[in-house]
């Protein structure tokens, strides 16, 4: 993400207002960039040493519990952060790379966090600390890994221990730096290629430059590289997807353009192949449509998640993102001139409009309890112009929505920390300036407009101390292939060869299914985890009915044995194809007869359901809280699709 000071096009996509980029797309307009002298070797006195700061109290690796981020204590973390952005590329595509005029602000990072010509690592790293933060968001593009040319001296002019390193290797002494003075890392996967980010630029989707596998595979890379410091907390799988010149994005439809089964699976792999530790951060699509007055376009932002939610193999390493900028809107690209539309920008909208957006859009995941998306939201972008930004609707844009996110006591990260200065003018966005001889100039300097600002949302009273254990909601969502999100059985052979299969993630039960659209809702409520790591057992006839038991007459009932309960599904097409069992705590299981619930005509999840809607559209069918799923009834009737018709639900001890 950027600011709107001095580059303006025309894009389809997240923020129009950017970085030049090549003219993908006719209507494009684009205005001088501000050209910012080359930095110079001499430096500023010595500053405040990193090492001098106390450091944070905190103690590795993080979770979740519910809406809460929490410590490996089970204490609240709140993720106070900003973005330390340059390594992701500042490039704006067109011209050498080697001028600074075609970087972004006039701006040149050289392929490495911004500021490391001006400032010694340590004296930047001590500049977060100073200004309240707890953690730093660190772009990165996939170009960046592979890239094998050595940083230049000129690039790490205040950092000459940098000299001969390539743009990993200086992230790698970034994410140190920044570990070691207790600061969470969370890895942001920014780009596919090094250059300014975004609009029209190949960089808009996870897979817009490079196979979804190399995405896949690069980011398996990173988690591995940085497991053993467990100050690395979390994995941003991409930034902001949005549209390209031909295609949308989607949440749910299968194709290649499909974010949410792209970020699905990128995330149970990370988990399960890479780094159990880490949070699996994933933003929501940030654009889709042409930004065409009586076209249809928007903002989808999190609102998606309502209806369709990641369940990774892991409870409790989910968090959702959202950026939110003040000249782009909910149907607005941010555009000014060719390309904008009539709808209203952010900072165009009432404080009580505007809170009403951000609960929509976002706020809504961690506001809503005990529903299948529950979840920490961070609004991992957020920023405004400093000390040159003189305009009424962009400062009163910024005070009110740092007034929501206290509201909702938000985690949060601010874009961008780092920015130049000369004579202190310059792009005004960053939070801490340094010009070519390494003077700093800060937020809280005493000159910029954002000081009390800032200072009242780091400072703000928030929930502090331990979060108790929640209980957990989970959808399951085989829409177009396996959704098993239970570690075991992913470590054991095909259980229905040629089925979409489902599976709870271990430690969950079955809680409903829904009559038609293969969804299933995924508990602990009330028993918390039923299973020892016992055995399953996968059922696909009538083996485990009694007779003179029969609690579906007429249906086909797959039943699953006396102390084991509903775990999973398969389905061929529409059709039930088997249920999964497990083995259960002794105990926890009660023997008596249960109670038929039919959802094939109408939805039946009693008086106060909670999970939420995990099937909406879809007649659905749910145990009580206090009991188990312990079996599916379906009939082959003439005009039956074979669809679940009913749940046989049993009391728990």
């Amino acid at each position: 993400m950027s600011w709107p000071h001095h580059d303006v096009t025309f894009v389809e996509g997240a923020a129009a207002v950017r970085g030049s980029w090549l003219p993908k797309i006719a209507s494009v307009l684009l205005l001088p960039a501000l050209s910012v002298p080359a930095p110079a070797a001499a430096r500023s006195p010595d500053r405040v040493d990193a090492a001098a700061v106390a450091p944070v109290d905190w103690t590795p690796p993080l979770s979740t519990r519910g809406r809460w981020i929490v410590d490996a204590n089970g204490d609240r973390f709140k993720l106070r952060s900003a973005n330390w952005h340059g390594a992701s590329g500042t490039w704006n595509g067109s011209g050498s790379a080697d001028d600074d005029a075609n970087h972004h602000a006039g701006e040149n990072a050289h392929r490495i966090p911004l500021g490391l010509d001006r400032a010694p690592m340590g004296e930047i790293v001590a500049g977060f600390r100073e200004i309240g933060i707890n953690s730093v968001r660190l772009p990165f593009s996939n170009e960046m890994i592979h890239d094998p040319r050595p940083v230049t001296t000129d690039a790490v002019t205040a950092n000459p221990q940098l000299e001969g390193r390539t743009p990993l290797e200086v992230y790698d002494a970034a994410v140190r730096a920044l570990t070691d003075a207790g600061l969470a890392v969370i890895l942001n996967n920014h780009t596919n290629t090094t250059r300014w980010c975004c609009g029209v630029d190949g960089n808009e989707r996870w897979n817009a430059s490079l196979p979804a596998e190399t995405w896949e595979d690069d980011w398996l890379f990173m988690a591995r590289r940085y497991r053993d410091n467990p100050r690395v907390v979390g994995a941003d799988l991409y930034n902001e997807v949005r549209r390209s010149v031909w295609d949308d994005p989607n949440w749910g439809l299968g194709d290649r353009h499909d974010w949410f089964a792209a970020s699905q699976r990128a995330g149970d792999r990370i988990l399960t192949e890479a780094d159990p530790d880490l949070l699996i951060i994933v933003e929501g699509i940030n654009w889709t449509g042409l930004p065409v007055d009586g076209l249809p376009h928007g903002r989808p932002t999190l609102e998606p998640v309502r209806d369709l939610s990641h369940t990774l193999v892991d409870s409790g390493k989910l968090v959702y993102s959202a950026h939110f900028y003040g000249y782009t809107g909910p149907r607005h690209t941010g555009a000014t001139g060719i390309g904008e539309t009539s709808d209203p920008r952010y900072q165009d909208l009432t404080p009580a409009e505007l809170a009403d957006v951000l609960d929509r859009q976002a706020f809504h995941v961690a506001g809503d309890a005990d529903r299948h998306y529950t979840a920490p939201v961070w609004i991992s972008e957020f920023g405004v112009g400093g000390r040159e930004e003189t305009g009424a609707a962009p400062r009163a844009w910024f005070e009110n929505f740092v007034d929501e996110l206290i509201r909702a006591d938000a985690d949060f990260a601010y874009w961008p920390l780092v920015g130049w200065h000369e004579n202190r003018r310059g792009n005004g966005w960053a939070l801490l300036h340094w010009d070519a001889v390494g003077r700093r100039m800060a937020v809280h300097d005493g000159d910029d407009w954002r000081s009390d600002a800032w200072r009242r949302l780091v400072e703000a009273p928030a929930r502090t101390g331990h979060v108790p254990p929640v209980t957990e909601w989970a959808m399951l969502s085989p829409d177009h292939g396996d959704f098993v999100a239970s570690r075991r059985m992913r470590a054991l052979p095909d259980w229905d060869p040629g089925a979409r299969k489902a599976a709870c993630p271990d430690g969950l039960r079955l809680a409903g299914l829904s009559h038609t659209g293969n969804r299933g809702l995924c508990t602990d409520v009330r028993a918390g985890a039923l299973d020892p790591g016992g055995g399953h057992e996968v059922v696909k006839d009538e083996r485990h009915v009694e007779p003179g038991r029969d609690w579906a007459s007429g249906y086909t009932k797959l039943r699953c044995a006396d102390g084991h309960f509903l775990t999973g599904y398969s389905v061929r097409g529409a059709a039930v194809s088997s249920a999964l069992c497990r083995e259960a705590t002794p105990g926890t299981l009660t023997a008596p007869a249960g109670r038929t619930v039919w959802f094939d005509r109408g939805d039946n999840r009693g008086t106060a359901p909670k999970g939420g809607d995990f099937a909406r559209g879809h007649y659905k069918g749910q145990c009580a809280d206090d009991e188990y799923a312990a079996g599916i009834a379906w009939t082959g009737r003439i005009g039956s699709a074979r669809t679940p018709d009913a749940l046989y639900c049993r009391p728990l001890s």
